[in-house]
């Protein structure tokens, strides 16, 4: 049994620990709801460029010195910027715990956002994004969520286009920070050997300055569908086809899930075991679902030469409309199993505990319990699984594509292959 207990400050910080007495260590950090959705369409990129900028120096601590209070003994820390969340975490072992809150409480109230580390660290990101464009894989998942959501929020990169970065100041990144980092939008959450009682008093007087300012509501996105083919001299041809999904936590998102893990999710999935196993047609393949607060994607992703295009897609498609008709029991079981079995599992690492409670703190206001999690799946019927399956068929699916694409078939003809 967890023991797991919610704090919130008077300025509406939540604070949530997940108390664990048999490690020494802590993994805890700060979670806000806001990325690359909340953006504008010219400030593309500004929620991670603040990430990176919060690490650049604040008015007690060098960019230098923020690394290594924490590395000196013996922790780490580190951020990521996604869609719908920023977060900022660390690591330490459980007599460090407060220096930990110091310096994260330090960088996301009193960064300075100094001129010239702004221009370098745009230097770094600029690179970051060229760098990620020269890798197909995330060519194709970012031209897949684009198409998917067009011209929407949510369908916009990351990292940000290199245009707009290049031209973001100061005054947009730390109007972004103002803006979106209020005590009401984060989540102070830790997992680990260590007091609640005492870990809430700390955070609250090292966060105290947060301020509690309403925040603009996110416009809820349309998937849209469509293609978006990009040719290239490559050796394979990345390819990803999806189709609309369910919101993260709904009934629907577990069972879209539990299609996901029987479908292509491990060595012997009905994908892997056919299309790669039996056929030979790749050396990749594989499904996944991508959740948001109110809608979500379900993809399947597949790395094939170019000479194996042509029987990729019959394949793919094949598979797709013996889905619904033919799912066995024993399938589901297994499926079941696997996606029991990773929630488990992420329970052994204080990491994995620590974002669980956060994330679900900012997008359901509770933590859910794990049992009611495994119930949830448990719920799922073979008979729902394959009316979604037949749903996803007969809607309009996303292609993304890139690579030597003249072998591949048109959209209209794909389309055309999936019927119910």
């Amino acid at each position: 049994m967890r023991n797991i207990q919610i704090s919130t400050m008077s300025n509406g910080l939540r604070v949530v620990t997940d108390y664990i007495p048999t490690v020494e260590s802590v993994s805890m950090g700060v979670w806000v709801r806001t990325g690359t959705r909340y953006e504008m369409p010219q400030d593309n990129g500004v929620a991670h460029l603040l990430e990176h900028m919060i690490f650049k120096g604040t008015k007690k601590r060098s960019a230098k010195e923020i690394a290594e209070t924490i590395e000196s003994v013996g922790g780490n820390i580190n951020a990521y910027t996604s869609r719908e969340m920023t977060a900022y975490y660390a690591k330490v072992l459980k007599a460090d715990v407060n220096l930990a809150v110091d310096v994260l409480s330090d960088i996301l109230q009193f960064s300075v956002f100094d001129n010239y580390e702004l221009e370098r660290e745009r230097s770094v990101v600029l690179q970051e994004i060229g760098q990620a464009n020269d890798i197909p894989d995330d060519v194709v998942f970012d031209n897949f969520q684009s198409t998917a959501f067009l011209d929407q929020p949510l369908g916009r990169p990351v990292l940000g286009k290199s245009d707009i970065v290049s031209k973001l100041s100061r005054d947009a990144v730390v109007s972004f920070r103002d803006k979106h980092y209020q005590a009401p939008q984060m989540v102070v959450a830790a997992a680990g050997n260590l007091n609640h009682e005492k870990f809430f008093d700390y955070v609250g007087l090292k966060f105290e300055a947060l301020k509690n300012n309403q925040t603009s509501i996110i416009k809820e996105s349309a998937y849209t569908s469509g293609e978006y083919r990009e040719s290239r001299d490559l050796e394979q041809i990345h390819l990803i086809l999806g189709f609309r999904s369910a919101a993260i936590g709904s009934h629907e998102f577990y069972g879209m899930t539990l299609l996901s893990n029987l479908l292509g999710g491990g060595m012997s999935s009905r994908l892997f075991q056919e299309i790669r196993e039996k056929r030979g047609l790749v050396y990749s393949i594989d499904t996944f679902v991508s959740a948001f607060s109110e809608v979500g994607l379900f993809g399947i992703y597949a790395g094939t030469g170019p000479e194996n295009i042509t029987q990729l897609i019959p394949a793919l498609c094949e598979e797709l409309n013996r889905l619904p008709k033919n799912l066995k029991d024993k399938e589901l079981n297994r499926a079941k199993k696997q996606l029991k079995s990773s929630l488990l599992m992420a329970l052994e690492s204080t990491g994995s505990r620590c974002e669980q409670l956060a994330q679900h703190l900012l997008l359901f206001d509770r933590v859910m319990p794990v049992e009611e999690m495994v119930k949830k799946i448990d719920s799922i019927s073979l008979g729902e699984i394959s009316e979604l399956a037949g749903n996803l068929i007969i809607s309009q699916p996303v292609l993304s594509a890139i690579g030597k694409l003249d072998n591949l078939e048109s959209y209209n003809e794909i389309t055309e292959r999936l019927v119910a």
